[in-house]
């Protein structure tokens, strides 16, 4: 079987292999498994892969490297009138010659192919949106126009259209999915943590504006100064990091938050397993990957209420969802320091509901998807 993907994550090329986001790259690795040829549309980077990068494993790759594009300002959006030709001939060429349509959703690409994908309305395709389903939820016009496309099935036919989280009126092609990082093997037994020494925070991801890195700062910051011994560490990398280390320096919060920048699984999964709180005061999300793996090893998690996150959260009942409000929210997280119980109890259903999405239950799903490709009919 020929697969496409159509996909807006840039792509570095090294001897011949093709690397990207790990994450991302993992997940196509399993739909990989049962497909005979990949075709890879998207943009291609010249930056050096970094520990966040991982390569495709298929042995059968073609790559069509296309332009990325925005239309966030007048010059950008005048330079995407030039490219859209060009590219929206690579990716229809792409899907012409697909036996599987996949796209990666929300983004410009993905709206592209979310358009493209309509000329081919017997061909078996999929669609994996990554973002926020939730159609109550304030959103670029881009990402709720994907969303009307997807749903709409007379437009879009023969498609299976993979979401995060239970939303309710549903059309017929729409599914509720996940994702997952564990196995069945790294379910080793969880580290013992109590609240009566150090209490350790960590953030994992991207440092930019919309996963609200400052507020998890001064979040922190403002349980120091209640004379709690706690500690805050980032993993990740992005534009907000120099603003991020400023406020540390202006503030003297040097000793107590660190700043890691990128680092590989294995240092990430040892952070989550010396932390007793994961936090992500994020903007928007679809299933944070590192709410979940956080819990995976007992963090309870602290989180926004966005997307699916309730639902993963048990509405508070396996961990904390913020208000945004440093009041509310220290009052919240002072709570379970001052009751080791309820921590416990919430790290252990943390780790109980997360240890159900393995990556072998994720594979699973996808062969089932591919199995039964050719009878999803709209």
């Amino acid at each position: 079987m020929k697969f496409v993907i159509i996909t807006h994550v840039p792509h570095i090329i090294e001897q011949n292999q093709f690397f990207a986001y790990a994450p991302y790259v993992r997940e196509m690795n399993i739909w990989g498994k049962y497909v005979d040829e990949l075709i890879i549309v998207a943009p291609k980077t010249d930056r050096f892969k970094t520990a966040i990068d991982c390569a495709y494993e298929h042995q059968n790759i073609k790559f069509v490297a296309i332009d990325g594009f925005d239309v966030l300002g007048w010059s950008s959006t005048l330079k995407t009138v030039f490219k859209f030709p060009k590219i929206s001939w690579q990716i229809y060429n792409a899907m012409n010659k697909a036996e599987h349509i996949h796209l990666r959703c929300p983004g410009n690409i993905g709206l592209l192919g979310c358009v493209l994908q309509i000329a081919f309305p017997s061909k078996p395709k999929t669609a994996k949106y990554a973002g926020n389903w939730d159609p109550k939820s304030t959103q670029p016009w881009s990402y709720r126009l994907q969303k009307w496309i997807l749903s709409n099935t007379f437009l879009t036919r023969n498609m299976q259209v993979l979401v995060y989280g239970e939303w309710p009126e549903k059309t017929n092609n729409v599914k509720s999915f996940f994702t997952a990082t564990y196995s069945e093997d790294d379910k080793l037994a969880i580290v013992n943590r109590n609240v009566k020494g150090v209490i350790r925070f960590v953030f994992v991801g991207a440092l930019v504006a919309g996963k609200n890195p400052l507020y998890a700062i001064q979040l922190v910051e403002r349980i120091i100064q209640k004379g709690y011994e706690v500690s805050l560490t980032f993993y990740g990398d992005g534009v907000e990091r120099n603003k991020l280390e400023q406020y540390c320096t202006a503030n003297k919060l040097e000793n107590r938050i660190v700043l890691k920048g990128n680092q590989t699984t294995e240092i990430v999964q040892k952070a989550y397993q010396d932390s007793h709180f994961v936090v992500l005061p994020s903007v928007s999300e679809g299933w944070p990957k590192v709410i979940a793996e956080g819990m995976f090893w007992g963090c309870v998690p602290i989180a926004t209420k966005v997307s699916c996150v309730p639902y993963m959260l048990n509405n508070g009942n396996r961990g904390i969802l913020l208000n945004m409000d440093f009041e509310k929210d220290i009052s919240q997280i002072e709570g379970l320091i001052q009751n080791e119980k309820d921590f416990k109890n919430k790290s252990v259903e943390a780790s109980n509901w997360s240890r159900k999405y393995t990556v072998e239950l994720f594979q699973q799903q996808i062969k089932i998807i591919m199995k039964n490709e050719s009878s999803f009919k709209n």
